[in-house]
Protein backbone atom coordinates (compact mmCIF):
# COMPACT_ATOMS: atom_id res chain seq x y z
CA UNK A 1 0.00 0.00 0.00
CA UNK A 2 1.72 3.35 -1.09
CA UNK A 3 1.90 5.80 1.60
CA UNK A 4 0.38 9.27 0.67
CA UNK A 5 2.73 12.12 1.13
CA UNK A 6 1.91 14.65 3.14
CA UNK A 7 0.00 18.03 2.21
CA UNK A 8 1.25 21.44 3.59
CA UNK A 9 -1.59 22.77 5.33
CA UNK A 10 -3.06 25.53 3.37
CA UNK A 11 -2.80 29.18 4.96
CA UNK A 12 -6.22 30.81 6.29
CA UNK A 13 -6.66 34.61 5.77
CA UNK A 14 -6.34 34.93 9.12
CA UNK A 15 -3.12 32.82 9.11
CA UNK A 16 -1.78 34.95 6.59
CA UNK A 17 -2.85 38.55 8.74
CA UNK A 18 -1.67 36.63 11.89
CA UNK A 19 2.11 35.62 10.17
CA UNK A 20 2.18 38.87 7.99
CA UNK A 21 2.23 40.59 11.40
CA UNK A 22 4.93 39.25 12.72
CA UNK A 23 7.44 41.55 11.30
CA UNK A 24 5.34 44.52 12.01
CA UNK A 25 4.95 43.58 15.74
CA UNK A 26 8.99 42.44 16.63
CA UNK A 27 9.99 45.55 14.96
CA UNK A 28 7.28 48.13 15.55
CA UNK A 29 9.55 51.65 15.14
CA UNK A 30 10.60 50.49 11.77
CA UNK A 31 7.09 49.65 10.83
CA UNK A 32 5.97 53.24 12.32
CA UNK A 33 8.35 54.86 9.92
CA UNK A 34 7.95 52.93 6.41
CA UNK A 35 4.34 54.02 7.47
CA UNK A 36 4.29 57.08 8.28
CA UNK A 37 6.38 57.96 4.71
CA UNK A 38 3.02 55.90 3.02
CA UNK A 39 1.31 58.12 4.58
CA UNK A 40 2.71 61.45 4.63
CA UNK A 41 2.26 60.97 0.34
CA UNK A 42 -1.04 59.78 1.21
CA UNK A 43 -2.12 62.71 3.60
CA UNK A 44 -0.61 65.21 1.69
CA UNK A 45 -3.08 64.16 -1.90
CA UNK A 46 -5.97 63.67 0.14
CA UNK A 47 -5.72 67.15 1.53
CA UNK A 48 -4.80 69.01 -1.56
CA UNK A 49 -8.05 67.33 -3.55
CA UNK A 50 -10.08 67.54 -0.53
CA UNK A 51 -9.16 71.64 -0.29
CA UNK A 52 -9.50 71.91 -3.99
CA UNK A 53 -12.98 70.28 -4.64
CA UNK A 54 -13.77 72.62 -1.16
CA UNK A 55 -12.90 75.81 -2.81
CA UNK A 56 -15.04 74.65 -6.11
CA UNK A 57 -17.90 74.06 -3.58
CA UNK A 58 -17.35 77.08 -1.68
CA UNK A 59 -17.28 79.10 -5.61
CA UNK A 60 -20.33 77.13 -6.54
CA UNK A 61 -22.09 78.63 -3.42
CA UNK A 62 -20.79 81.77 -4.27
CA UNK A 63 -22.00 82.07 -7.88
CA UNK A 64 -25.04 80.38 -6.75
CA UNK A 65 -25.73 83.20 -4.58
CA UNK A 66 -24.70 85.99 -6.57
CA UNK A 67 -25.50 85.14 -10.12
CA UNK A 68 -23.58 84.63 -12.77
CA UNK A 69 -25.97 86.96 -15.31
CA UNK A 70 -24.19 90.26 -13.42
CA UNK A 71 -22.47 92.07 -17.01
CA UNK A 72 -20.14 95.17 -16.21
CA UNK A 73 -19.90 97.84 -18.53
CA UNK A 74 -16.76 100.46 -18.24
CA UNK A 75 -14.73 102.94 -20.15
CA UNK A 76 -11.98 101.29 -22.39
CA UNK A 77 -9.76 103.47 -24.51
CA UNK A 78 -9.54 106.32 -27.05
CA UNK A 79 -7.99 105.56 -30.54
CA UNK A 80 -5.20 107.45 -29.00
CA UNK A 81 -4.37 105.49 -25.75
CA UNK A 82 -6.23 108.19 -23.78
CA UNK A 83 -8.72 106.71 -21.24
CA UNK A 84 -12.46 107.23 -22.54
CA UNK A 85 -15.60 108.23 -20.52
CA UNK A 86 -19.39 107.02 -20.81
CA UNK A 87 -21.70 108.99 -21.91
CA UNK A 88 -24.31 110.59 -18.86
CA UNK A 89 -27.15 108.75 -21.10
CA UNK A 90 -25.64 105.73 -21.16
CA UNK A 91 -27.33 104.01 -17.84
CA UNK A 92 -30.82 105.16 -19.30
CA UNK A 93 -29.97 103.28 -22.56
CA UNK A 94 -29.22 100.38 -21.43
CA UNK A 95 -32.28 100.10 -19.45
CA UNK A 96 -34.40 99.89 -22.34
CA UNK A 97 -32.98 96.75 -23.98
CA UNK A 98 -35.99 93.89 -23.62
CA UNK A 99 -34.50 91.62 -21.63
CA UNK A 100 -32.79 93.50 -19.30
CA UNK A 101 -33.78 93.33 -16.01
CA UNK A 102 -31.84 96.22 -13.88
CA UNK A 103 -29.37 98.11 -14.49
CA UNK A 104 -27.43 100.49 -12.07
CA UNK A 105 -24.19 102.68 -11.99
CA UNK A 106 -21.48 104.06 -10.25
CA UNK A 107 -19.38 107.33 -10.31
CA UNK A 108 -15.64 107.68 -9.16
CA UNK A 109 -14.64 111.06 -8.02
CA UNK A 110 -11.66 111.76 -10.00
CA UNK A 111 -8.52 113.30 -7.58
CA UNK A 112 -10.42 112.90 -4.05
CA UNK A 113 -8.80 111.55 -1.22
CA UNK A 114 -10.58 109.92 2.07
CA UNK A 115 -9.23 110.22 5.51
CA UNK A 116 -10.01 109.19 8.80
CA UNK A 117 -9.38 112.82 9.98
CA UNK A 118 -7.69 116.52 8.91
CA UNK A 119 -4.27 115.14 10.49
CA UNK A 120 -3.38 113.34 8.00
CA UNK A 121 -1.03 114.59 5.03
CA UNK A 122 -2.61 115.18 2.07
CA UNK A 123 0.51 113.19 0.51
CA UNK A 124 -0.43 109.55 2.03
CA UNK A 125 -2.78 108.31 -0.53
CA UNK A 126 -4.39 105.29 1.10
CA UNK A 127 -5.46 103.79 -2.19
CA UNK A 128 -9.32 104.51 -1.31
CA UNK A 129 -11.51 105.94 -3.20
CA UNK A 130 -15.06 108.34 -3.58
CA UNK A 131 -18.07 106.81 -5.56
CA UNK A 132 -21.36 108.09 -6.37
CA UNK A 133 -23.91 105.42 -6.47
CA UNK A 134 -27.02 104.68 -7.37
CA UNK A 135 -29.34 103.62 -4.54
CA UNK A 136 -30.16 100.37 -6.71
CA UNK A 137 -26.62 99.02 -6.89
CA UNK A 138 -26.54 97.33 -3.51
CA UNK A 139 -29.48 94.99 -4.95
CA UNK A 140 -28.05 94.55 -8.63
CA UNK A 141 -25.09 93.37 -7.65
CA UNK A 142 -26.02 91.43 -4.33
CA UNK A 143 -23.76 93.16 -2.12
CA UNK A 144 -24.53 92.89 1.60
CA UNK A 145 -24.41 95.11 4.99
CA UNK A 146 -22.03 94.19 7.67
CA UNK A 147 -23.59 97.12 9.62
CA UNK A 148 -25.41 100.03 9.29
CA UNK A 149 -27.84 100.90 6.60
CA UNK A 150 -28.00 101.31 2.92
CA UNK A 151 -28.39 104.99 1.19
CA UNK A 152 -32.01 105.51 0.79
CA UNK A 153 -33.75 108.65 -0.93
CA UNK A 154 -33.33 110.92 1.67
CA UNK A 155 -29.67 110.14 2.65
CA UNK A 156 -28.42 110.13 -1.26
CA UNK A 157 -29.04 113.91 -0.91
CA UNK A 158 -26.99 114.74 1.96
CA UNK A 159 -23.31 113.45 3.45
CA UNK A 160 -23.42 110.40 4.22
CA UNK A 161 -21.22 107.46 2.57
CA UNK A 162 -21.36 104.10 3.56
CA UNK A 163 -17.52 101.95 3.74
CA UNK A 164 -16.57 99.24 1.28
CA UNK A 165 -15.26 96.40 3.37
CA UNK A 166 -11.50 97.25 3.07
CA UNK A 167 -12.13 101.02 2.97
CA UNK A 168 -13.37 100.23 6.66
CA UNK A 169 -10.22 98.32 7.58
CA UNK A 170 -7.91 100.73 6.36
CA UNK A 171 -9.69 103.85 7.75
CA UNK A 172 -10.33 102.06 11.21
CA UNK A 173 -13.70 101.75 11.51
CA UNK A 174 -15.31 98.43 12.98
CA UNK A 175 -18.87 99.99 13.34
CA UNK A 176 -21.40 102.54 11.25
CA UNK A 177 -22.64 105.37 13.60
CA UNK A 178 -23.85 108.37 14.12
CA UNK A 179 -20.68 110.04 15.09
CA UNK A 180 -18.72 108.05 13.17
CA UNK A 181 -17.46 110.92 10.07
CA UNK A 182 -15.04 110.58 7.55
CA UNK A 183 -13.22 113.73 5.48
CA UNK A 184 -13.44 113.10 1.95
CA UNK A 185 -11.59 116.09 -0.23
CA UNK A 186 -12.63 118.84 2.16
CA UNK A 187 -16.04 117.91 3.12
CA UNK A 188 -17.17 115.52 6.82
CA UNK A 189 -19.07 112.52 5.79
CA UNK A 190 -21.20 110.74 8.19
CA UNK A 191 -20.98 106.42 7.75
CA UNK A 192 -23.74 105.46 7.91
CA UNK A 193 -23.08 102.00 6.92
CA UNK A 194 -20.57 98.99 6.23
CA UNK A 195 -20.30 96.61 3.85
CA UNK A 196 -19.22 93.30 3.72
CA UNK A 197 -16.90 91.91 0.83
CA UNK A 198 -18.40 92.31 -2.82
CA UNK A 199 -17.22 89.38 -5.10
CA UNK A 200 -18.47 90.40 -8.29
CA UNK A 201 -17.81 94.05 -7.81
CA UNK A 202 -14.48 94.42 -6.36
CA UNK A 203 -14.15 98.22 -6.93
CA UNK A 204 -16.77 98.91 -4.27
CA UNK A 205 -14.27 97.34 -1.72
CA UNK A 206 -12.31 99.97 -1.65
CA UNK A 207 -14.71 102.92 -1.74
CA UNK A 208 -16.59 105.26 0.28
CA UNK A 209 -20.19 105.23 -1.60
CA UNK A 210 -22.66 108.71 -1.35
CA UNK A 211 -25.56 109.25 -3.14
CA UNK A 212 -25.25 110.81 -6.72
CA UNK A 213 -27.03 114.14 -5.89
CA UNK A 214 -24.83 114.60 -2.83
CA UNK A 215 -21.19 113.66 -5.01
CA UNK A 216 -22.45 116.59 -7.56
CA UNK A 217 -22.94 119.02 -4.68
CA UNK A 218 -20.45 118.12 -2.12
CA UNK A 219 -17.63 117.16 -4.49
CA UNK A 220 -18.18 118.66 -7.61
CA UNK A 221 -18.96 115.33 -9.69
CA UNK A 222 -19.29 115.93 -13.48
CA UNK A 223 -22.16 112.97 -13.50
CA UNK A 224 -20.25 110.67 -15.71
CA UNK A 225 -20.98 107.14 -14.65
CA UNK A 226 -17.44 104.89 -14.67
CA UNK A 227 -19.15 101.01 -14.24
CA UNK A 228 -22.45 100.30 -15.17
CA UNK A 229 -24.25 96.94 -13.78
CA UNK A 230 -26.94 95.26 -15.34
CA UNK A 231 -28.59 92.09 -14.81
CA UNK A 232 -30.84 89.70 -17.00
CA UNK A 233 -32.07 86.33 -17.34
CA UNK A 234 -29.62 83.76 -18.04
CA UNK A 235 -30.11 82.84 -21.37
CA UNK A 236 -30.06 86.34 -22.36
CA UNK A 237 -26.78 87.21 -21.27
CA UNK A 238 -24.67 86.04 -24.69
CA UNK A 239 -27.54 88.33 -26.48
CA UNK A 240 -27.12 91.35 -24.04
CA UNK A 241 -23.55 90.98 -23.67
CA UNK A 242 -22.98 91.70 -27.17
CA UNK A 243 -25.51 95.02 -27.67
CA UNK A 244 -24.26 96.71 -24.61
CA UNK A 245 -21.24 98.68 -25.99
CA UNK A 246 -23.39 100.08 -29.03
CA UNK A 247 -25.79 100.71 -26.65
CA UNK A 248 -23.85 102.75 -24.13
CA UNK A 249 -21.77 104.62 -26.08
CA UNK A 250 -23.94 104.53 -29.94
CA UNK A 251 -20.99 107.01 -30.85
CA UNK A 252 -17.93 105.11 -29.92
CA UNK A 253 -18.58 101.26 -29.06
CA UNK A 254 -14.77 100.66 -29.49
CA UNK A 255 -14.22 102.68 -26.45
CA UNK A 256 -16.69 100.46 -23.68
CA UNK A 257 -15.58 97.52 -22.37
CA UNK A 258 -18.07 94.93 -21.71
CA UNK A 259 -17.34 91.86 -19.16
CA UNK A 260 -18.85 89.12 -17.09
CA UNK A 261 -17.23 89.36 -13.21
CA UNK A 262 -18.04 85.80 -12.63
CA UNK A 263 -15.95 84.65 -15.42
CA UNK A 264 -12.85 86.13 -13.24
CA UNK A 265 -13.93 84.04 -10.82
CA UNK A 266 -14.33 81.09 -12.67
CA UNK A 267 -10.99 82.02 -13.82
CA UNK A 268 -8.90 82.58 -10.63
CA UNK A 269 -10.16 78.67 -9.73
CA UNK A 270 -8.70 77.52 -13.14
CA UNK A 271 -5.42 78.73 -12.02
CA UNK A 272 -6.17 76.88 -8.63
CA UNK A 273 -6.46 74.15 -10.08
CA UNK A 274 -3.08 74.21 -12.28
CA UNK A 275 -1.69 75.01 -8.61
CA UNK A 276 -3.51 71.94 -7.11
CA UNK A 277 -1.74 69.99 -10.46
CA UNK A 278 1.45 70.81 -9.02
CA UNK A 279 0.60 69.71 -4.96
CA UNK A 280 -0.76 66.70 -6.46
CA UNK A 281 2.61 65.93 -8.10
CA UNK A 282 4.62 66.75 -5.27
CA UNK A 283 2.35 64.36 -3.10
CA UNK A 284 2.82 61.37 -5.71
CA UNK A 285 6.50 62.20 -4.95
CA UNK A 286 6.32 62.35 -1.46
CA UNK A 287 3.99 58.17 -2.22
CA UNK A 288 7.26 57.34 -3.89
CA UNK A 289 9.27 57.94 -1.24
CA UNK A 290 7.05 55.94 0.99
CA UNK A 291 6.56 52.86 -1.52
CA UNK A 292 10.87 53.23 -1.62
CA UNK A 293 10.96 53.06 2.03
CA UNK A 294 8.66 49.97 2.46
CA UNK A 295 10.67 48.27 -0.22
CA UNK A 296 13.95 49.27 1.71
CA UNK A 297 12.02 47.81 4.87
CA UNK A 298 11.00 44.65 3.58
CA UNK A 299 14.41 43.74 1.96
CA UNK A 300 16.00 44.59 5.08
CA UNK A 301 13.60 41.96 7.07
CA UNK A 302 14.54 39.23 4.69
CA UNK A 303 18.11 39.59 5.45
CA UNK A 304 17.53 39.61 8.76
CA UNK A 305 15.02 36.91 9.29
CA UNK A 306 16.75 34.42 7.26
CA UNK A 307 16.79 32.26 10.02
CA UNK A 308 13.17 32.31 10.37
CA UNK A 309 12.86 31.39 6.99
CA UNK A 310 14.95 28.85 7.11
CA UNK A 311 13.30 27.37 10.16
CA UNK A 312 10.00 27.53 8.72
CA UNK A 313 10.61 25.91 5.22
CA UNK A 314 12.42 23.17 7.22
CA UNK A 315 9.36 22.42 9.41
CA UNK A 316 7.07 22.56 5.89
CA UNK A 317 6.26 25.66 4.88
CA UNK A 318 6.17 25.87 1.24
CA UNK A 319 7.73 28.69 -1.12
CA UNK A 320 4.35 30.08 -1.73
CA UNK A 321 3.63 30.30 1.69
CA UNK A 322 6.97 32.24 2.39
CA UNK A 323 6.14 34.84 -0.19
CA UNK A 324 2.53 34.90 1.06
CA UNK A 325 3.76 36.04 4.25
CA UNK A 326 6.08 38.55 2.93
CA UNK A 327 3.82 39.77 0.77
CA UNK A 328 1.22 40.54 3.12
CA UNK A 329 3.45 42.07 5.83
CA UNK A 330 4.63 44.64 3.25
CA UNK A 331 0.68 45.07 2.18
CA UNK A 332 -0.26 45.80 6.05
CA UNK A 333 2.37 48.01 6.14
CA UNK A 334 0.81 49.94 3.31
CA UNK A 335 -2.50 49.40 4.53
CA UNK A 336 -1.27 51.25 8.13
CA UNK A 337 -0.12 53.64 5.93
CA UNK A 338 -3.06 55.02 3.57
CA UNK A 339 -5.79 54.64 6.06
CA UNK A 340 -3.75 56.84 8.76
CA UNK A 341 -2.92 59.14 5.83
CA UNK A 342 -6.44 58.94 4.94
CA UNK A 343 -7.25 60.48 8.28
CA UNK A 344 -4.58 63.27 8.38
CA UNK A 345 -5.81 64.21 4.71
CA UNK A 346 -9.14 64.39 5.87
CA UNK A 347 -8.20 66.49 9.49
CA UNK A 348 -6.05 68.61 7.56
CA UNK A 349 -8.89 69.44 4.76
CA UNK A 350 -11.19 69.86 7.84
CA UNK A 351 -8.91 71.91 9.65
CA UNK A 352 -8.21 74.09 6.47
CA UNK A 353 -11.86 74.48 5.18
CA UNK A 354 -13.23 75.76 9.03
CA UNK A 355 -10.46 78.29 9.12
CA UNK A 356 -11.37 79.57 5.61
CA UNK A 357 -15.38 79.16 6.50
CA UNK A 358 -15.59 76.82 3.16
CA UNK A 359 -17.89 73.43 2.87
CA UNK A 360 -16.09 70.52 3.93
CA UNK A 361 -15.79 68.18 0.66
CA UNK A 362 -13.40 65.10 0.71
CA UNK A 363 -14.42 62.90 -2.58
CA UNK A 364 -15.17 59.35 -2.10
CA UNK A 365 -12.83 58.75 -4.41
CA UNK A 366 -10.01 60.51 -2.91
CA UNK A 367 -10.17 58.10 -0.04
CA UNK A 368 -10.80 55.18 -1.56
CA UNK A 369 -7.97 55.85 -4.60
CA UNK A 370 -5.81 56.80 -1.70
CA UNK A 371 -6.32 53.18 0.06
CA UNK A 372 -5.82 51.66 -3.19
CA UNK A 373 -2.89 53.14 -4.43
CA UNK A 374 -1.03 52.18 -1.04
CA UNK A 375 -2.15 48.84 -1.34
CA UNK A 376 -0.63 48.75 -5.15
CA UNK A 377 2.88 50.42 -3.77
CA UNK A 378 2.52 47.91 -1.22
CA UNK A 379 2.56 44.74 -3.45
CA UNK A 380 5.30 46.32 -5.87
CA UNK A 381 7.16 46.83 -2.97
CA UNK A 382 7.24 43.50 -1.16
CA UNK A 383 7.09 41.75 -4.29
CA UNK A 384 10.98 41.41 -5.17
CA UNK A 385 11.80 40.73 -1.33
CA UNK A 386 8.58 38.05 -1.26
CA UNK A 387 9.70 36.20 -4.01
CA UNK A 388 13.78 36.70 -2.71
CA UNK A 389 12.23 34.89 1.05
CA UNK A 390 10.90 32.16 -0.71
CA UNK A 391 13.49 30.98 -3.22
CA UNK A 392 15.59 30.51 0.00
CA UNK A 393 16.75 26.74 0.97
CA UNK A 394 16.11 25.77 4.41
CA UNK A 395 19.63 24.70 4.33
CA UNK A 396 21.10 28.31 2.81
CA UNK A 397 18.83 30.04 5.31
CA UNK A 398 19.90 28.38 8.45
CA UNK A 399 23.22 28.58 7.46
CA UNK A 400 23.06 32.10 6.87
CA UNK A 401 21.28 33.00 9.75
Amino acid sequence: MAVEEPRPARMRPGDVLRVGGVGLRTRPLRAFLSALGIAIGIAAMVAVVGISSSSRADLDHTLDALGTNLLTVTPGETLVGGTASLPKTAESMIGRIRPVDAVSAVGKVPKTNIYRNGRIPEAENNGLAPYAVRTDVLSTVRARLRSGVWLNAATSRYPATVLGATAAERLGIGRATAETRVLIGDRWFTVVGILEPAPLAPELDTAALMGWAAAEQELDFGGHPTTLYTRSADADVEQVASVLAGTANPEAPNEVTVSRPSDALAAKQAAGRAFTGLLLGLGAVALLVGGVGVANTMVISVLERRAEIGLRRSLGATRGQIRTQFLAESLLLSALGGLGGAVLGTAATTGYTLYQGWPTVVPPWALLGGVTTTLTIGALAGLYPAIRASRLSPTEALAGG
